[in-house]
């Protein structure tokens, strides 16, 4: 049976709604249950680039939004917690963590949500224990996640049957069109996860292209730089830096990225042609990030020489020295 326009965009836009509530509920439900924690494991577990990677990507798995743990370590550099140069592999850790969210994304796992939603469901309710309603929560929402992500992709499958739908999504293969949506997208709903899930439900029913996938994802890195910027306003130089490293990595990457397009999505179908689109979008995401991180990962001594010799960390001598004056 043939849906309507209408039909189709309510339909979609129940399980939008749905998937963005469930990622900001999980979110805030993992941060309830482990943020503490995270927060004291960033501050001990960051001496060395290689261990700082390593903490950023364990933490950003288990948090579930490289958004959440690089505001952390800002919000750390800010407390003076954290040194700046220890943040920098945080960051890149971050987005080595993020790219955990895709693989499962690419799982057709929505028929299975009430797995996870009914237990969820039934700690929430019954649980005398605050931590246990926390985490009954956070399962419940796990679930959700991925049902929405299901009514999404039935959502999308009518899409089929309109040449003018196909036709626009073709043309975000253009790669400069692609990652614009992505970016923009991004900025809107403010979580590249939800950008990268969409991509990969479309590409699962597709209508989405592998390299019109990797573009929007491309997109989506940048896009999600907003908010990491936005929780440096304030914080001092040292946490604007690590902000400011956050937004030059991703940019460098994704100017790599959009110019190499051609033989990186090459190279993807090489390594995944036996996969599904969907499947190969998600290896694409972590192919890209670790790529990306590999590169930066001996360039972070310079990195961090050029963003202190730009913003050198000169507000606590100049308060030191207005001391005796007023004295």
């Amino acid at each position: 049976m043939n849906s309507s326009p209408l039909e189709i965009g309510l339909f979609a836009s129940s399980g939008l709604l749905l998937f963005l509530y469930s990622v900001g509920r999980l979110a805030l439900a993992l941060r309830q249950v482990a943020g503490p924690r995270m927060q004291d494991i960033l501050h001990r577990f960051t001496r060395s680039v290689p261990l700082a990677i390593l903490t950023g990507t364990v933490v950003t798995t288990l948090l579930d939004s490289s958004s959440v743990v690089i505001i952390l370590a800002i919000a750390l550099v800010s407390a003076g917690a954290l040194p700046f140069r220890n943040s920098l592999g945080v960051v890149l850790g971050a987005n080595i963590g993020t790219t955990i969210s895709s693989q499962l994304f690419a799982f057709d796992l929505g028929q299975y949500a009430a797995v996870a939603m009914l237990p969820g469901l039934l700690l929430l309710s019954l649980s005398k224990k605050r931590g246990g309603r926390t985490a009954g929560r956070a399962l419940f929402c796990f679930g959700l996640l991925f049902f929405s992500l299901f009514l999404l992709g039935e959502a999308a499958a009518p899409l089929k049957e309109y040449p003018g739908v196909q036709a626009w999504l073709l043309q975000l293969e253009t790669p400069l069109r692609g990652a614009g949506a992505g970016a923009l997208l991004t900025l809107l709903i403010q979580s590249s996860s939800a950008t990268l899930g969409m991509a990969i439900k479309l590409a699962d029913k597709e209508l989405l292209t592998l390299p019109a996938g990797i573009a929007v994802m491309l997109g989506a890195e940048l896009g999600t730089c907003s908010d990491t910027l936005l929780a440096t306003m304030g914080r001092g130089r040292p946490a604007l830096k690590t902000g400011l490293f956050h937004l030059f990595f991703n940019i460098v990457s994704i100017a790599l990225g959009l110019l190499l397009i051609a033989p990186f999505t090459a190279l993807v179908l090489r390594l995944a042609s036996h996969a599904d689109v969907a499947r190969q979008l998600a290896h694409a995401h972590v192919l890209f990030n670790v790529g990306g991180v590999l590169l930066f990962a001996p360039l972070l001594p310079l990195c961090q020489r050029l963003l202190d010799a730009w913003l050198p960390d000169n507000e606590v001598p100049q308060a030191a020295s207005a001391q005796p004056q007023a004295a």
